[in-house]
Parts: C-alpha cells; sequence; structure tokens
C-alpha cells in the first residue's frame, strides 16, 4: 500500500498534474488551471500547436513536449526521469480532462507504481457535461466512451450493456455517428430514449433528444454532420434480473434437466434443486417434484 498526501510533501519534489482545459469555450479555463500550467516546468501536450494557442491566450509562457498515444512508451521513462529529478509536470490533452479517452492512464499508472506524487485539477469534461443538461437519468450512468469501428465488434460491445440501467455514455465521429445510432437502435430497440449532443460550450451547440429511431430518421436526412459529438442512451427500464437470464436459457430443458442443472450448478441436494426450479419456472414445488421423480423411475 502507499498512501498519497497530496499537499504535505516538500516543495521540492516533483510531481504530475493532470490538467483539464477548456472543451470548446476559453472561458471554462480556470484560474487554478492557468496558474498551474504558468507555474510548473514542463506541459505534456497532446498536440503541442493546438496547446500553443490556448498558452498564447493566457500568455503561459512554459515549454512543451508532445505526449501522445503514439510515443507514449518512448516519452514515460524520460517523464519519470524528470519528476524524480524534482520537476513539476502537467499533462493536457487537446480538450476537456487528460486520460478520459485521451492519452496518460500508462503514464499515471506508473508514476503511481513509483509512489511518486499525481495531482488532479477538476475542470470541463464533455460527457458529464453534456449528462445533465441531457433529460436522462443522471443518477447512475456508464461512460463508454469510442466504440470499436468494426461493426461487429461495434454491436459485441453495445450488447453487453444490453440489461444495464445506467445512462451510456459515448463519444462519436461525426462520420460514423450515423450507423453508430443504427446500431444501437439494433441492440437496446426502436423507443429506446437517447441524447445526441454537438459543438458543446460553443457558439453552435445544440441537443436532439428523442427515440432511437426518430434520431436515425433525423440524422439520415443530414447531408453532412459536423462537429464534437457526446450521445447518451437511456438505460434499459425494464433490466431482466440475472435469474431470467438464465431461466432463458434452460426453458429448452426438461424440469428433470433444469433440477439436475442447479444441482450440479448450485451444489444443491435434490430438495433444494426443485425447490429453485419451481421458483424459477413459478410452477408448484409438488408439479416440479413429480416431473423429477416420474422421469427417474422412466429410466
Amino acid at each position: 500500500m502507499y498512501q498519497q498526501k497530496s499537499y504535505q510533501q516538500l516543495s521540492d519534489e516533483g510531481r504530475l498534474y493532470l490538467v483539464p482545459t477548456p472543451i470548446g469555450n476559453l472561458e471554462d479555463m480556470t484560474f487554478r488551471a492557468v496558474q498551474c500550467l504558468k507555474d510548473c516546468d514542463l506541459i505534456l501536450a497532446e498536440d503541442t500547436r493546438h496547446t500553443q494557442k490556448l498558452l498564447n491566450h493566457f500568455q503561459i509562457k512554459t515549454p512543451q513536449k508532445s505526449f501522445h498515444k503514439y510515443n507514449t512508451e518512448e516519452r514515460i521513462p524520460e517523464i519519470l526521469a524528470l519528476i524524480s529529478e524534482g520537476k513539476k509536470i502537467a499533462q493536457v490533452s487537446d480538450a476537456g480532462m487528460p486520460v478520459i479517452s485521451d492519452p496518460g492512464s500508462e503514464l499515471v499508472a506508473r508514476c503511481c507504481q513509483e509512489g511518486m506524487t499525481v495531482i488532479p485539477l477538476p475542470g470541463a469534461n464533455a460527457s458529464l457535461t453534456g449528462l445533465i443538461a441531457s433529460g436522462l437519468k443522471a443518477d447512475c450512468f456508464t461512460f463508454i466512451g469510442f466504440l470499436p469501428r468494426k461493426q461487429k465488434e461495434r454491436l459485441e460491445r453495445l450488447e453487453t450493456f444490453q440489461n444495464s440501467e445506467a445512462t451510456m455514455m459515448f463519444y462519436e465521429s461525426p462520420f460514423r455517428l450515423l450507423q453508430t445510432l443504427k446500431d444501437c437502435q439494433t441492440v437496446y430497440g426502436s423507443e429506446r430514449q437517447a441524447v445526441v449532443v454537438r459543438e458543446l460550450t460553443k457558439q453552435y451547440e445544440e441537443f436532439n433528444r428523442g427515440s432511437l429511431e426518430e434520431l436515425v430518421a433525423y440524422f439520415e436526412e443530414q447531408s453532412q454532420i459536423k462537429g464534437e459529438i457526446s450521445f447518451y442512451v437511456a438505460g434499459n427500464p425494464h433490466p431482466t434480473t440475472k435469474d431470467k437470464m438464465i431461466q432463458s436459457s434452460l426453458d429448452h430443458l426438461s424440469l428433470k434437466e433444469q433440477v439436475d442443472w442447479w444441482m450440479k450448478k448450485e451444489d444443491l441436494t435434490t430438495k433444494e434443486a426443485i425447490k429453485k426450479v419451481a421458483k424459477q419456472t413459478q410452477l408448484k414445488k409438488q408439479e416440479v417434484y413429480c416431473a423429477y421423480h416420474e422421469l427417474n423411475k422412466s429410466n
């Protein structure tokens, strides 16, 4: 076990700061984030050209170094060495919260393994910003992020959440949005409520709320879909319980076979298994008992 006390370490000790940046509106940059970027020794940026515009706007002179998914493994040893020398390193992504669907998780993990201090700053995040205005349930949600590009893998991924009651949160490219909505419709049904959000915090911010069927019809009529997109799909309002899912896979078996299955699966006695099958099938225990023993007599 290793405990981090973020603000009780010596001032000359190195550390990594995770600094959120605006997702569209520069006014969403916090005072603390600006000061942190000014005070640190180096900024790790996903795209240094993009981040330079932000630094210029806030008159931040701190040097940058590129840190993205293609050079993560190459950069990490160098960064760890700098932190061990006492350097204060800040990591930013192109927009929003670093690490979330962006580079950084490997670096954070390595810093934690080495006992180095990692300090997160609060700030802009597209998925949560869109969620709170979506109109969908926000007390229970699952962040899924970007789905696989191949349709077969995408459908398989969507199916893993088929029985979830939580609101699902996605990021998607405007070029794949329509097909992804169609896949959601296939898996979750036409009536499932969903929300597509474009250009959060920007001049052309747009919320499209409706059923998956309505959203598919709307975006099919759009000649070109543009902008940064977050979208949300309501959870299953009538989830199937674990027992119901198990029973659906046993329905093809005879009552005797079901009793035998539960005896083996949960190491039950015959009496306990008969009681279990009666509950699962909503039959009387006597009916299951008779069916089980009558089959035994015929063997």
